[in-house]
């Protein structure tokens, strides 16, 4: 039997009580001999019958009052708790001396919210999963377009360059006139081929792909310091300690790497190069020192999208970038980044 009917038959029954009870007073009050007499009684200037019907109906009337106050309370409670689930917030206890029938809507809503925050779950996991295959798609468009400039300016400019460097010393060579004038402007000319093939050098470098892809950092090092020698008249020394981090520490650390190395090459005219990478005190540290003609710091601060990058990565991984450069004295680099204790055991 539903709620309603229920409260609808305890109604009926309330007032045929209080009838029956308004009968029973007034018959106390009156003889039985009176009885027959009692229709055509007058109480309080009314007929028995119509005071009688008012007082059942008056007695139902704040029966059913008390009624709709009571169930009143219990839906504000229910609207109260449906409005806190419309906020995402979690569902207060449910209030004593209830119903069951409140208990049971009580436990339905609880179930209701269970529910919605088990698809909320899902559809931040859906849209988590969806973000990070969107962006692996788009990393792998752009390593493949890196990758694609990087061979066309390999195979094309970078070899002109090469050629118009070998062209231009052979002619400075063999040159027997001793126009001074002449010769400065081919010496020039020379140096600008030079330096645009280290600026070529070190744009290949920057285009090489960020990720390790399977490496450790020392083995990612190791490679790109081999190819830089290679392709650069630089001598590099190195000190490349064995010892294991995460990924994502790693190809933050090896892409500072890369940007130095290629700042390194464009700006610097060094002819040394060291690199080091160690465990020292839970820190890691890479440094990177050059001979090169150094620059000012400050303001290399503000203007400088590289250093500013390199700046942010060792930020994002826990750690702190230092550089300290002086003018003909060259440039050194330090990097510090805090090892976690799970790292130590890996």
């Amino acid at each position: 039997m539903s709620t309603v009917k229920r409260q609808i038959i305890v109604g009926i029954c309330v007032s045929v009580f209080l009838f029956i009870l308004a009968h029973v007073i007034v018959f106390m009050a009156y003889p039985l001999a009176n009885w027959a007499a009692l229709w055509q009684t007058q109480l309080m200037d009314l007929p028995y019958i119509i005071l009688a019907i008012s007082l059942s109906l008056l007695g139902g009337l704040v029966f059913g009052m008390f009624s709709g106050m009571i169930w009143r309370k219990q839906l504000l409670s229910v609207s109260n708790a449906i409005y806190q689930i419309e906020q995402g917030r979690a569902l207060p206890d449910i209030p004593e001396n209830q119903t069951a029938e409140f208990t049971t809507i009580w436990e339905r809503i609880k179930k209701v919210q269970t529910h919605i925050a088990e698809q909320t779950k899902l559809s931040q996991k859906l849209a988590n999963e969806k973000a990070e295959d969107q962006e692996k798609r788009i990393q792998k468009i752009v390593s493949e377009e890196r990758n694609r400039l990087a061979r066309e300016l390999h195979d094309s400019v970078s070899q002109q360059l090469f050629a118009a460097s070998m062209m231009m010393s052979a002619i400075n060579e063999s040159r027997t006139g001793t126009n001074e004038r002449e010769t400065k402007q081919f010496k020039l000319v020379e140096e600008m081929i030079h330096q645009s093939q280290l600026e070529m050098r070190a744009l290949l470098l920057h285009l090489r792909p960020v990720a390790l892809k399977g490496k450790t950092l020392q083995e990612g090092i190791e490679e790109l310091l081999v190819e830089l020698v290679q392709k650069v008249p630089v001598t590099i020394e190195t000190k490349i300690e064995d010892f294991q981090i995460d990924k994502g520490v790693e190809d933050h650390l090896f892409r500072i790497l890369q940007e130095s190395v290629s700042n390194t090459l464009r700006h610097s005219k060094a002819n040394q190069l060291e690199v080091l990478l160690i465990k020292r005190d839970d820190f890691v540290i890479l440094r990177i020192v050059d001979d090169g003609i150094g620059f000012d710091v400050e303001q290399a601060k503000t203007g400088s999208y590289g250093l500013q990058n390199m700046y942010e990565r060792a930020v994002e991984i826990g750690g702190t970038m230092r550089i300290v450069s002086l003018k003909e004295k060259g440039t050194r680099i330090e990097v510090k980044v805090p090892m976690l204790e799970g790292e130590e055991n890996d």
